[in-house]
C-alpha cells in the first residue's frame, strides 16, 4: 500500500463542525463511513486512498463519529447526516461530485443523491442502509449484527463486545487481528456513544426513485448486517443500478476485498472520469 498524504480539516456547517481528511487531486470523490462503535471515515478507508489518487478524496467523520462535533440528533440518523454533509458538500463549493458509502454512509450517500440529484455524478453504495424488507420491519426480526450495534450503543462496549463486532464485520475470521480490535476499542471509549440509544435510520423507499446517478451496488455474500437478498431492493428502485456480491466477503467489502474492490470501483468511476 502506498504512502499517501493527508490533510485533516473541520468544515463548520452551522453550529457543527464534521472532520474531513483529504488526499489526492481530482474530480472530488466522497467517502462516507457506516456506522458501529469505534467508526470513523479512516477506519473504514485509509486502506483505500492509494488507489483512487487521481481523485480529490473527501473522507468525512458524520456527525457524532470521530472528529466531528457530537450533537443531540433527535431525527433519523440518515436524513439527519445526509442534510450536513450536503451543507458541507455546498460550503467546500464543489459543483459536482462521486460519492462512496457503506452501510449507514451508504444510506446517506443515497440520500445525498436523491435529495440533490444534479450533484451527483456517480454513487456507489456498499450495503446501504435505509430500505429494510417489510417483513423484517414487520416482525423485528433484525439481523444479528444490527443486534449488535442496539447492544452496543444501549449498554456500552467493552473489549470482549468490540471482538464479537469485529468478528460479524467479516468473512474470513484471520482479518480479526488484535491490532483492529484493540483500535476500533479505543476508538469507541473515546466516542462512545456514538449514537444515542437504538438508532433511527429513517426509510428511503420514497426517494430511491429520485436517483439519476450512475449506481455501483456492492455486497457480500456472508454479510451478517445487511443481508445480500436486500440489495435486490435497491437494485430494483434505483434506475441505472448495477450489482456485484462477492463470494467470502462480510459487511466490509473495501476492507475484506480490497485490491478487487479498489479495481472494480475505480473501474466504475472512471469510466466518466
Amino acid at each position: 500500500m502506498l504512502q499517501v498524504d493527508l490533510r485533516s480539516e473541520q468544515v463548520q456547517v452551522g453550529d457543527l463542525n464534521l472532520h474531513l481528511t483529504r488526499s489526492g487531486e481530482g474530480f472530488p470523490l466522497i467517502w462516507l463511513h457506516g456506522s458501529g462503535p469505534g467508526a470513523s471515515g479512516m477506519s473504514n478507508f485509509k486502506a483505500n486512498l492509494s488507489a483512487f489518487q487521481d481523485f480529490e478524496n473527501l473522507v468525512f467523520d458524520h456527525p457524532r463519529f470521530g472528529e466531528s462535533s457530537r450533537p443531540h440528533i433527535e431525527e433519523p440518523l440518515i436524513a439527519y447526516s445526509g442534510e450536513k454533509i450536503l451543507q458541507a458538500i455546498r460550503t467546500l463549493g464543489l459543483e459536482q461530485v462521486d460519492l462512496i458509502g457503506n452501510s449507514y454512509g451508504g444510506g446517506v450517500a443515497a440520500w445525498i443523491a436523491a435529495t440533490a440529484p444534479e450533484l451527483v455524478r456517480n454513487l456507489v453504495l456498499m450495503a446501504p442502509g435505509g430500505l429494510t424488507p417489510k417483513n423484517v420491519t414487520e416482525h423485528r426480526e433484525m439481523p444479528y449484527g444490527i443486534k449488535l450495534i442496539g447492544k452496543a450503543m444501549t449498554g456500552g462496549v467493552d473489549r470482549p463486545l468490540m471482538e464479537e463486532f469485529v468478528t460479524a464485520m467479516v468473512h474470513d475470521p484471520a482479518l480479526v487481528t488484535d491490532e483492529l480490535i484493540d483500535e476500533r476499542y479505543e476508538a469507541a471509549q473515546k466516542n462512545n456513544p456514538e449514537i444515542e440509544g437504538i438508532p433511527v435510520m429513517g426509510d428511503l423507499a420514497d426517494l430511491l426513485g429520485n436517483i439519476t446517478a450512475r449506481t455501483l451496488l456492492i455486497w457480500g455474500r456472508e454479510d451478517r448486517f445487511l443481508p445480500p437478498a436486500w440489495s435486490l431492493l435497491w437494485l430494483e428502485a434505483i434506475t441505472d443500478s448495477e450489482l456485484h456480491i462477492y463470494p467470502r466477503c462480510g459487511h466490509w467489502a473495501q476492507y475484506e476485498q480490497l485490491d478487487s474492490f479498489n479495481e472494480l470501483t475505480g473501474t466504475f468511476l472512471r469510466r466518466t472520469a
